[in-house]
């Protein structure tokens, strides 16, 4: 695991270490071609410097986010609310963390991309990735 991502880890309650523990050993096993840092004050996974899979801490428990997740066809993750094509799916605890699932996610997010790496030059418009 990345040191800064231990860190984060690291400073979580202890359910919340469990489950941001276990979400970073299969994210980093399930994309290992992935450059991940914390990204915003939180741990994001990156292809080809696009933002793809990371996670928060927030009062509803910990949020997996998938920034192209909008446009997975997962009944699991729960689409944004915003002009982004971002979805995720809440944990209260590490129980609730289906590996398979969290697996699948994973590879539906390296062929469903979305570039937000150059969104600031296109004044916020999204495109999609071939």
């Amino acid at each position: 695991m990345h040191p800064e991502i231990e860190t984060f880890n690291q400073n979580l309650d202890e359910g919340d270490r469990a489950t941001c523990t276990l979400l970073a050993t299969l994210i980093d096993r399930h994309m290992p071609e992935a450059e991940c840092r914390i990204w915003h004050r939180h741990p994001v996974w990156f292809l080809d410097g696009n933002p793809t899979v990371g996670y928060s801490k927030q009062k509803a428990g910990i949020r997996l986010m998938f920034w192209s997740g909008a446009d997975f066809g997962e009944a699991g993750l729960e689409p944004g609310t915003g002009k982004f094509k971002d979805a995720s799916a809440f944990y209260t605890s590490v129980d609730q963390v289906d590996a398979g699932d969290l697996e699948r996610w994973i590879g539906k997010a390296k062929v469903i991309r979305w570039d937000y790496k150059n969104i600031r030059q296109r004044k916020g418009r999204l495109e999609r990735l071939p």
